[in-house]
């Protein structure tokens, strides 16, 4: 099988395509013959070295967290999956068998679940890894039915699946965008959006004067947005912002890791999906041989949806 490899740490150029040997699942393991892997900022960091302690990776690393292919092989203990399922899966790549990026997978069966209705692998690829983030983020943060929730970074990809998730629990949705994107967001089901950028705190604060009841940061804002939270309220956190917070404010860190083989959330979000609740959508596909160049385009920014990275097989 072929894997997509961070020998050394640093700019795009450093991936590589390495062949592997296959191994079988053991106990409680499925091998998924992946056709499509979404591309995360996660792992740009897993790629420059950003989010290791280690100056270089002691072995070749595999970055990626969100695949979706097609079963080929399952454990022994494994009645839930079958060969020639339909699947998505999310995994961690600091683990020996590696991420996502490879087009041959043994993850536990936990971590896998059938793709959404009516989805393609492509589209279900961009759904696992996020949507489980978002579903970690709401269930710290912990809000009661009709309490106010701001989403930063309103049209980002971790926020698009976390408004109709927060929606689904009775929350008001305030979210930012650029004036050109207030529409998408509010087609994602916000409540309200404001502009983004500096004096987001006060355009917040004219919607909700007394600050919202809890803020999901995916933009990074961090202490800026404090002014527009409430005292006591939940500012949940992802890649480990460690800022100091006031006025009691609780700081929520968002680790995926804790969810990845929760398989009745994945079951959730596939749901959701089926229904239309959530959105699946791909911005563009790069094949394996050309990683380096999605992930200079996810270093770009901007993206609406994910960036796919594709293995041979069909992926419709």
């Amino acid at each position: 099988m072929t894997a997509i490899t961070v020998p050394t740490f640093g700019d795009p150029d450093v991936l590589t395509l390495e062949d592997r040997a296959t191994r079988e699942p053991g106990a409680g393991e499925v091998r998924i013959a992946v056709a499509a892997a979404a591309v995360n900022p996660t792992d740009l960091l897993t790629r420059s070295g950003a989010a290791s302690r280690s100056a270089e990776p002691s072995s070749p690393i595999v970055p990626g967290m969100d695949a979706a292919g097609i079963v080929d092989a399952v454990g022994p203990d494994v009645d839930r999956l079958a060969v020639g399922d339909r699947v998505m899966a999310a995994v961690l790549p600091a683990r020996p068998d590696g991420g996502a990026y490879q087009s041959s997978l043994v993850v536990p069966a936990a971590s896998v679940v059938a793709i959404p209705d009516g989805a393609t692998l492509l589209q279900a690829s961009t759904l696992p890894m996020n949507g489980l983030t978002a579903i970690e983020a709401l269930d710290q943060l912990d809000l009661p039915g009709g309490a106010t929730l701001l989403v930063t970074g309103g049209a980002g990809w971790l926020a698009t699946l976390m408004i109709p998730l927060a929606k689904e629990r009775g929350l008001r949705v305030v979210a930012d965008a650029r004036p050109d994107e207030h529409d998408l967001v509010r087609g994602h089901g916000a409540d309200d959006v404001v502009d983004r950028g500096d004096g987001l705190a006060d355009r917040v604060l004219a919607l909700v004067p007394d600050g919202v009841d809890g803020a999901l940061d995916t933009a990074l804002i961090g202490p800026p947005l404090f002014p527009a939270i409430r005292d006591g309220g939940g500012w949940a956190v992802v890649r480990g912002q460690q800022d100091e917070t006031e006025r009691g404010i609780v700081r929520h860190t968002v680790f995926v890791r804790t969810r990845l083989e929760d398989t009745a959330a994945l079951e959730h979000l596939r749901e959701l999906a089926s229904a239309g609740t959530l959105p699946l959508t791909v911005a563009e596909t790069f094949p394996a041989e050309r990683a380096a160049d999605a992930h200079r385009r996810q270093d770009e920014g901007g993206v609406r949806g994910r960036l796919v990275i594709t293995f041979a097989g069909d992926a419709s």
